[in-house]
C-alpha cells in the first residue's frame, strides 16, 4: 500500500534527513515510527503527506508515484489520509460537534450526512456527550479524542498520529491507544510517530526505529527486539 524506495531528503544541499529509507507498509498495518529528536520522523511523515518532496528515491501510495501527482490534485490524494497532531489544532470558537463537521463540510459533503455521521463517530470517541462543549472546556485527552474523531470522519484509509500521546499522562495515552487500536482492527493502517516507549513496550506492533536518517530497526508485530532491519 505505501512504499519507500531509496528514499533521501537533502536540506539546502548540506543536511541530510533520511537517507535511503526503503519500507513497505501494508493495508490494515498498525506502525510505530521511533527514534530520537532529529531521527528523521517528522521528514518520513512530511513525505507520505507530499508537504516536502525527496531529493531522491520513489514514495508510492497504492501503486501511485505521490511526486507525480499534479499540485491541484494533492488535495485530493490527502483525503486518503486522516493526520492526528500532538498539540490538537482545534479550531477554539467551534464546538466539538462543529469542529468534526468542519472536516466533513471541507470536502462538501451534505449536511443530511454530517448530521448523521458526526454523531456515530463521537460515539465511537466516548465524546456523545460533550458535543457542545468547546475545546477549552475539554481535558486534554478529551481534545484528543476530537482530534481523532475529526480525523477519521472522513473514512481515511490511512491514519497518521504524530506524538499523540506526547501531551498526556501514561492512563490517558492508553485510553488514546485503545481508540486508534480499535479504529485499526475496522482495517485503517495506522501509523504512529512516537517517543513514547512504554507505549511501545506495551503494544505488540511493528516498530520501524531510526537513527540518524536511517533505519536501525524495523521489528514486526510481536517479534523479537533484535530482529534485524528488514525492509
Amino acid at each position: 500500500m505505501i512504499e519507500f524506495n531509496g528514499v533521501t531528503k537533502t536540506y539546502k544541499k548540506t543536511f541530510t534527513a533520511v537517507k535511503d529509507i526503503s519500507l513497505k507498509i501494508d493495508k490494515g498495518e498498525f506502525v510505530f515510527i521511533v527514534g530520537k529528536s532529529g531521527a528523521g520522523k517528522s521528514t518520513l511523515i512530511k513525505l507520505l503527506l507530499r508537504e516536502i518532496s525527496p531529493s531522491s528515491g520513489i514514495i508510492t501510495y497504492k501503486g501511485t508515484d505521490i511526486n507525480k501527482i499534479r499540485k491541484r490534485r494533492v488535495a485530493e490524494y490527502r483525503r486518503n489520509i486522516g493526520f492526528i497532531f500532538q498539540d490538537y489544532r482545534l479550531l477554539p470558537k467551534m464546538t466539538v460537534y462543529e469542529n468534526i463537521a468542519f472536516a466533513m463540510e471541507m470536502i462538501c459533503c451534505q449536511a443530511k450526512q454530517i448530521r448523521r455521521e458526526v454523531p456515530l463517530v463521537l460515539s465511537m470517541v466516548g465524546l456523545s456527550d460533550k458535543a457542545k462543549s468547546y475545546p477549552d472546556e475539554l481535558s486534554g485527552g478529551e481534545q484528543q479524542r476530537v482530534a481523532i474523531a475529526r480525523a477519521v470522519i472522513n473514512k481515511p484509509e490511512t491514519i497518521i498520529a504524530d506524538e499523540p500521546t506526547g501531551n498526556l499522562d501514561f492512563e490517558t495515552s492508553k485510553e488514546i491507544m485503545k481508540i486508534l487500536t480499535e479504529i485499526n482492527k475496522r482495517g485503517t493502517t495506522v501509523i504512529m510517530a512516537t517517543h513514547d516507549r512504554e507505549i511501545v513496550d506495551n503494544y505488540q506492533k511493528r516498530v520501524i526505529e531510526l537513527k540518524n536518517g536511517t533505519i536501525l530497526r524495523d521489528r514486526k508485530a510481536g517479534g523479537n527486539e533484535n530482529e534485524p532491519k528488514e525492509n
